[in-house]
C-alpha cells in the first residue's frame, strides 16, 4: 500500500494543469527528451507504486547510473529521492504534520497542500483584512524615548551606497564592435570563455546603451533627488552628498577591467552636479584591509578577507555597504551620523512624495523616531536604530504613491506554486508593514510606531552608533535575500533588540522594468534557482543561530519566514521538477534545459554542503561573527588612538576610489 506521502503526491500530480506522464519519453534518446523523462520519472517515483509508470520510470532511472552525459542530473533526481524519504519520516513525528498529510493523501485541495509544504499561505485568502490587521499588531512598537540627536544636516551626516553588478556582454553582440579600450576587449574574449561563478537578479551587461545603463540611471535619478531637496531648503545649496558604490561580477575575469569599464561609463554622465561618487572593488576592499585595518597576523588577514569584499553572493557586497560606514565615521568624517542604501534602480519620486506624502525624500530622514527606544509586541526591548521604506513600481504610480509594489495575486495558484507561493505571505507583509500610516491612534507616529522585518534591499538604513553596538552581518554563502537575513545576525539580545523602524511615505519609484528587460530576461533562470538556494540556506541558518527556532520563526512569519522550512529538500525538488515540467509543457524547451543544467548543479552542491556536517553553518556563522567583532575592534582602537598618520592613509585610499568628472 502507498504511504500516505506518495499518495499525497499522485493527488498533486492529478490536479496539475498538464499531463508528466506525457513528458515521460524513454525511447526518445534527444538530450531534451531525456532531461524531460527524468523529470517526469522523478514526480513519478515520488507518486509511489500506483503510478501505472512507477515501474518504467524507477527502471529508466536507474539507467543512468554509469551514464557519464547524464551522471551529475541523476546523481541530483538520486540525492534528492533519497534526503525526501527522511525528511518526511522526520517530519511524521509532528503529529500537526501527520495529519495535514493524512488529509492531502485522501484528497487534494490547494490549502490542504499548503498545510503540508507551505504553511505560510494558508487562511490568507480567507480574511485579508483580519490577516493586515493582526501581523499590524504583531508589529506594533510603544516608544520609550525618541532619538536626542537625529540627522540634522545629510550632507554631513549620511552617507548612501550602492551595489553595481557587472556582467559579460550579451551573447548576440561582438566584442570587437563595442566602444571599450584594447584592454576591456581583449580581457574580455578571455572572460566569456570562463563558467559563470556568480548570478544576480539583473546584472548591467557590458556594452548596454547609456541610457538603459542601470548604474548610470540610478546615479541620475539620485542626483536630481539632491537637486530637489536644494530648491525645497532641505539641504545646502553649495553641499554635495557622498554616494559609495560597491562593484560586483559574475566572472572572476571581470575583477580586472570592471572599475576601468565603469568609470568610463560614468565619465560620460553630464550633469552630475550634487554627488561625490565613490568605487570600491574587491581589490579596493583588500587594501582597506592590509593598509588600514592592519591584520596581527595571517589568521586575522583570512578572517577579515573572508568578511569584508565585494565579490561572492550578495551576503558579502551588501554587509560592506553597511559596515564602511563606522570606517567612513572613524577615518573620513567623524560627523557622519547613519548609512542608506538604495538600488539603482529606484529613484525617489520627489514630487509624489511632497504632494502625497507631505515631505520629500531627505526630510523623512531626519525623524527622532530613527534611533528611538522601545518594546514590541512581544515585551522586548528594541533599538530602531535601522530605517526601512517601502517601494511603488513605475507602473503604478500614477494610481497612488501607496500602491503596494506586491499586491494580492488575483489568478488562481497553480503547478509549483501548489507547493510553495510566496507571493501570498510577501503581499500581506507589503500591506501589512509597507503600507501602514501613522495616521490613526494605534499608530501615532509619536507615542507608537511599527518595527519592520520585511525590508527590501534598497530603501533602508542604520544609524552607525546602532550599526557599531549590534555589528548586524549577512554571512557571505546567502545569495538573495540578503537584506531579509541581515538582521537575523542580531536578532534577540539580553538588552535590547536591533529592529527597522516602519517610515511611512519613504517610498522610492521601482523602474527595473522600465529600461533593464534584457538584464531581467537573460538572468531569469539564474533568480529562479537562487530562490531554491534561499529556501535551503535560510531554512539551515535559522537553525544555527544561537536563538530559539519556534520564537525567531514566529517574529519573522509571515515573509521572511516563509522562506524557513521544514520540508527544505522536499520543497525545493517538487518546486523545480514542477518548473521544469511547466517549461516543458510550454515549448520553452531550451529555458527549460538551462533550467535543469544550471539547477541541479548549483542545488547539488547546496544540498551536499547542507546535508553533511550539521555544523556546517553553525561553524561559519560563528567565524563570521568573530570577523566582524574584530573589524569593529579594530575601528574602536584607531578612534581610540586618533591616528594622524592614519588618517591620512585613510584618505589618501578614499581619494583613490573617487570618480573625478571632467
Amino acid at each position: 500500500m502507498q504511504n500516505d506521502f506518495n499518495k499525497a503526491i499522485s493527488n498533486l500530480l492529478t490536479a496539475l494543469d498538464m499531463d508528466i506522464s506525457a513528458q515521460f519519453l524513454p525511447k526518445d534518446s534527444q538530450k531534451t527528451s531525456v532531461l524531460k523523462s527524468l523529470n517526469s520519472s522523478f514526480l513519478i517515483i515520488l507518486a509511489g507504486e500506483n503510478h501505472p509508470l512507477f515501474n518504467d520510470a524507477k527502471a529508466y532511472m536507474e539507467t543512468f547510473s554509469d551514464d557519464s552525459e547524464f551522471a551529475s542530473i541523476f546523481s541530483y533526481y538520486e540525492k534528492m529521492l533519497s534526503l525526501i524519504e527522511s525528511e518526511i519520516s522526520l517530519n511524521l513525528k509532528d503529529e500537526i504534520f501527520k495529519s495535514s498529510l493524512s488529509s492531502l493523501s485522501e484528497i487534494f485541495s490547494v490549502e490542504g497542500s499548503w498545510r503540508v509544504f507551505f504553511p505560510q499561505a494558508c487562511d490568507i485568502l480567507e480574511d485579508k483584512k483580519k490577516k493586515i490587521k493582526e501581523l499590524r499588531s504583531k508589529r506594533k512598537v510603544n516608544i520609550s524615548s525618541l532619538n536626542k540627536n537625529p540627522i540634522n544636516d545629510i550632507s554631513k551626516e549620511m552617507l548612501f551606497t550602492s551595489n553595481i553588478l557587472i556582467t559579460t556582454p550579451d551573447s548576440s553582440q561582438e566584442i570587437e564592435s563595442l566602444g571599450f579600450s584594447e584592454n576591456i576587449k581583449e580581457k574580455l574574449k578571455e572572460v566569456i570563455k570562463e563558467e559563470q561563478k556568480f548570478w544576480y537578479d539583473h546584472p548591467i551587461q557590458m556594452g548596454v546603451e547609456l541610457e538603459r545603463n542601470e548604474a548610470v540611471y540610478g546615479l541620475v535619478g539620485l542626483d536630481e533627488a539632491v537637486g530637489f531637496e536644494k530648491k525645497r531648503g532641505v539641504i545646502e545649496s553649495d553641499s554635495k552628498i557622498d554616494c559609495l558604490l560597491s562593484v560586483s561580477v559574475t566572472h572572476e575575469g571581470l575583477k580586472e577591467i570592471a572599475k576601468e569599464y565603469l568609470e568610463d561609463e560614468l565619465k560620460k554622465l553630464k550633469g552630475i552636479k550634487h554627488l561625490n561618487i565613490y568605487v570600491i572593488t574587491e581589490a579596493d576592499s583588500e587594501e582597506i584591509i592590509e593598509e588600514i585595518l592592519k591584520p596581527k597576523n595571517e589568521d586575522e588577514r583570512a578572517l577579515l578577507l573572508e568578511i569584508f569584499g565585494v565579490d561572492g553572493e550578495y551576503g558579502r557586497h551588501y554587509s560592506l555597504l553597511k559596515a564602511i560606514a563606522a570606517f567612513w565615521q572613524v577615518l573620513v568624517s567623524r560627523d557622519l551620523k547613519a548609512t542608506f542604501k538604495f538600488d539603482l534602480d529606484q529613484i525617489f519620486p520627489q514630487k509624489e512624495l511632497v504632494e502625497q506624502g507631505g515631505m520629500s525624500a531627505f526630510e523623512h530622514f531626519k525623524t527622532p523616531l530613527w534611533g528611538a527606544k522601545g518594546v514590541d509586541s512581544s515585551g522586548d526591548s528594541v533599538d530602531l536604530g535601522m530605517l526601512a521604506g517601502a517601494l511603488v513600481n513605475q507602473k503604478d504610480i500614477d494610481k497612488s504613491l501607496f500602491h503596494a509594489d506586491v499586491p494580492f495575486p488575483t489568478s488562481k495558484p497553480k503547478g509549483s506554486q501548489f507547493v510553495f507561493n510566496s507571493s501570498l505571505p510577501q503581499a500581506l507583509s507589503t500591506e501589512a508593514e509597507m503600507m501602514l500610516r501613522y495616521d490613526s491612534d494605534e499608530f501615532d507616529g509619536k507615542s507608537t510606531a511599527a518595527l519592520r522585518i520585511h525590508v527590501t534591499g534598497g530603501t533602508n538604513g542604520i544609524l552607525v552608533d546602532s550599526l557599531r553596538k549590534h555589528r548586524p552581518f549577512t554571512p557571505t554563502f546567502i545569495g538573495r535575500a540578503e537584506d531579509q537575513a541581515y538582521i537575523l545576525s542580531t536578532f534577540f539580545k539580553s538588552d535590547c533588540n536591533l529592529r527597522y523602524l516602519h517610515k511611512p511615505a519613504l517610498i522610492m519609484r521601482h523602474d527595473k522594468e522600465a529600461f533593464a528587460q534584457e538584464a531581467i530576461e537573460a538572468a531569469y533562470v539564474g533568480k529562479l534557482v537562487g530562490d531554491y538556494v534561499r529556501i535551503l540556506y535560510f531554512s539551515y541558518y535559522v537553525k544555527a543561530l544561537p536563538y530559539d527556532k519556534a520564537k525567531l520563526k514566529d517574529s519573522i512569519d509571515p515573509f521572511t519566514g516563509s522562506f524557513v522550512s521544514d520540508l527544505p529538500f522536499t520543497v525545493v525538488a517538487l518546486r523545480m521538477a514542477l518548473e521544469a515540467a511547466n517549461f516543458f509543457e510550454n515549448d520553452q524547451e531550451k529555458k527549460g534545459l538551462d533550467f535543469l543544467e544550471l539547477g541541479s548543479k548549483r542545488v547539488s552542491e547546496v544540498v551536499e554542503l547542507l546535508s553533511g556536517d550539521e555544523n556546517y553553518l553553525k561553524d561559519i556563522f560563528n567565524t563570521q561573527k568573530s570577523g566582524w567583532d574584530l573589524y569593529y575592534d579594530r575601528l574602536d582602537e584607531i578612534q581610540e588612538r586618533d591616528d594622524e598618520d592614519l588618517k591620512q592613509d585613510a584618505a589618501q585610499l578614499v581619494k583613490k576610489l573617487k570618480i573625478m568628472f571632467v
